[in-house]
């Protein structure tokens, strides 16, 4: 198993049980942070990413994602499909029934230097020219 890839578990083992915000050690101080179709927006930096993943997750309870798969794309690039969890704060709907997303590091030198976090898994393989 490659570095990247152990650095890629290493975050989801914290982000599994809901654990967000411990550390981020992992991150480039200058990390490029998108998440796509969630309404939360993009930004540059650890204190822009930390401000927008905290907007975010105020709006769940029990937030959480599982990786379901790994793929390592190259030497710079790690796709990882995953399942929400959490239930809408507002509207009590429940996202492990229905939302299959993915996270995309890029990874130079140990540290992730762009994440890139999709709602849903099919609009990441249709950008990566994956298959399901």
């Amino acid at each position: 198993m490659s570095a990247n890839l152990d650095l890629v578990r290493s975050i989801y083992a914290d982000w599994e049980r809901g654990d967000f915000f411990t550390k981020a050690d992992w991150a480039d101080p200058n990390i490029e942070f998108f998440a796509l179709e969630l309404l939360v927006g993009s930004g540059k930096g650890l204190r822009r990413m930390a401000e927008l993943c905290s907007e975010f997750l105020r709006t769940w309870d029990d937030c959480r994602v599982e990786a379901s798969e790994y793929r390592e794309l190259d030497d710079e690039r790690v796709l990882v499909l995953v399942v929400h969890h959490g239930r809408g704060r507002a509207s009590g709907v429940d996202a492990s029934q229905t939302t299959e997303g993915a996270t995309l590091f890029h990874i130079r030198d140990g540290a992730v230097t762009r994440l890139v976090i999709y709602a849903e898994k099919k609009h990441a393989l249709a950008d990566l020219g994956l298959e399901e």
